[in-house]
């Protein structure tokens, strides 16, 4: 049997057909073909809406490629965009190796001031800048040095002499960096305790995953003071995007009969004074109800800008927000469903494009709140308006099934148009939450490589380093070297936590002031 042709028929095409068979058929074979009629058609919307779910599923399994128009794809299969990169292309330079080692060396046989031994006339003298060489050794994460002191014995009296421990050895056999570095491996790059532990093993200095958690979760205690000044910061913000992602704790699982089965992450990230604070909460409430817990210590109680999808958990019961909903979000309904509506969604797709195109411009050109606003309402306002009137004929013309994947796409975004084009109505709205979808992503790659927290305790330090640690990275500083710093100075930051920010904790430090 040949592969039957395809055909594309919407419920109106159908039953027309139905119609015209019904005048020419006897009624028992016009029953037949009705039921033969509505079986291939709502096989088809089936299908076409189990295509949808099967690739968001693949998305949440292995992420989503970057979404193209058509017209990009087909320049990419043939190869008619870009050239190849240059040779080297991607490659350090040694000015990038800020941690290495410097080691100086003079030269064998000369020095500044020699005569030259080619031309035996002119005299050396020592170029500014020195040729540079990078050479790359392979270490263990954390490593160790013995110190093995001299032990002498008097053979009269039996006394014992010990050599002195070296200056600036210290007491503890774990120092701030070290400390510094585990935190960073386990909650900044997804490296379970026990993996460290083997490899630490394979390389001659133990580490046992045990010790690493106590070592973390001391530390976790001498940072709670900086973590709460920032928590506080947080809730001043004047934007802030929230969302959650599912989380194993064990602790929680093993509760009989709890009010709520749920366990959830949820990533908060304010923006304020031009900084911006990720923060990590792992429980059993949703991200709305953390939300509401943080802006219960704002002090103006102003209502700020929230960014969100279009989910109810995300937003807060009792504590007014000016609600925006993730235009990515509504993008996404139309990607999932481009295979089977290819010419509808082409258009959304480019539409939307033209409005993002209009947001980079905004910030390539550095437009404050106010000018930004102004500029997409005259840029990006008329191609909404468009799609919105659009959208409207698609429903209202029948020229789309409701319950098709394309129609509950349009149905989704006429339901939150309001929420989705704030960035239309007021200043500084954002066009996204892909910001806080990508902080989120600590805490993906700790479920992926952990797979879970212990107890509710460790779950808490968890939150705390990755709030830190994401923290430093939005403000491009060393989540070491800030850990490091916090451990020296615990008193100080104790006292003036607000001074030891990620941002500004470098004009906190003694040698600042000296």
């Amino acid at each position: 049997m040949k592969k039957p042709e395809q055909i594309e028929l919407d419920l109106k095409d159908v039953e027309a057909l139905l119609e015209r068979t019904k005048a020419v058929l006897p009624p028992e074979d016009y029953e037949i073909i009705k039921a033969m009629a509505e079986t291939i058609y709502l096989l088809s919307q089936s299908v076409d809406k189990k295509a949808a779910s099967i690739r968001r599923l693949l998305r949440m399994l292995f992420g989503a490629a970057t979404e193209k128009l058509e017209k990009a794809e087909q320049e990419k299969k043939s190869g008619s965009s870009g050239n190849k990169p240059k040779k080297g292309h991607g490659r350090n330079g040694a000015s990038d190796y800020t941690g290495a080692e410097k080691v100086e060396v003079d030269h064998d046989a000369l020095k500044p001031g020699d005569n030259c031994p080619e031309c035996l006339k002119g005299k050396v003298y020592e170029i500014k800048e020195p040729k540079k060489v990078v050479r790359i050794t392979g270490n263990a994460p954390l490593s160790a040095t013995l110190y093995e002191m001299q032990r002498l014995r008097c053979n009269l009296c039996g006394e014992i002499f010990t050599a002195d421990t070296p200056e600036g050895v210290g007491e503890e056999k774990y120092d701030a960096r070290s400390a510094a570095v585990i935190a960073v491996l386990k909650y900044g790059t997804g490296m379970p305790f026990n993996r460290l532990e083997n490899l630490q093993q394979s390389l001659g200095i133990p580490l046992a995953a045990s010790t690493q958690y106590e070592i973390v979760e001391q530390v976790a205690g001498i940072f709670d003071p900086v973590f709460v000044a920032m928590i506080k910061k947080a809730a001043q913000g004047d934007v802030v995007y929230n969302d959650d992602t599912t989380m194993k704790v064990l602790e929680l699982m093993k509760e009989e009969n709890p009010a709520r089965k749920g366990i959830f992450t949820t990533g908060i990230l304010s923006t304020l004074e031009n900084h911006r604070i990720a923060l990590f909460l792992t429980g059993r409430p949703h991200a709305g109800e953390n939300l509401e817990d943080l802006l219960r210590q704002r002090t103006d109680r102003s209502p700020p800008i929230q960014m969100c999808d279009a989910l109810a958990g995300n937003v807060p019961k009792t504590f007014e927000t000016i609600l925006a909903n993730c235009l990515a979000h509504g993008r996404r309904q139309f990607v999932d469903v481009a295979e089977n509506f290819p010419q509808e969604c082409q258009y959304v797709l480019e539409t939307l494009a033209g409005v993002y195109k209009n947001d980079q411009a905004a910030k390539d050109r550095q437009m404050d709140a106010h000018e930004r606003l102004r500029f997409h309402q005259e840029e990006s306002g008329p191609l909404m308006e468009q799609l919105n009137t659009w959208l409207h004929a698609q429903l209202e013309q029948n020229l789309v099934e409701p319950n098709s994947g394309l129609g509950q796409a349009i149905n989704y975004m006429l339901k939150h148009w309001k929420a989705l084009t704030l960035f239309l109505k007021e200043p500084g709205v954002p066009l996204d939450n892909n910001v806080c979808e990508r902080a989120l992503k600590k805490a993906i790659l700790h479920r992926k490589n952990a797979m879970f927290y212990k107890t509710l305790k460790g779950a808490q330090v968890g939150d705390l380093f990755m709030s830190l640690i994401h923290t430093c990275s939005l403000a491009g500083v060393n989540p070491i070297d800030y850990f490091t710093a916090l451990q020296e100075n615990a008193v100080e930051m104790a006292e003036a936590p607000e001074n030891w920010l990620p941002w500004n904790y470098t004009a906190a430090l003694p040698s600042s002031s000296s």
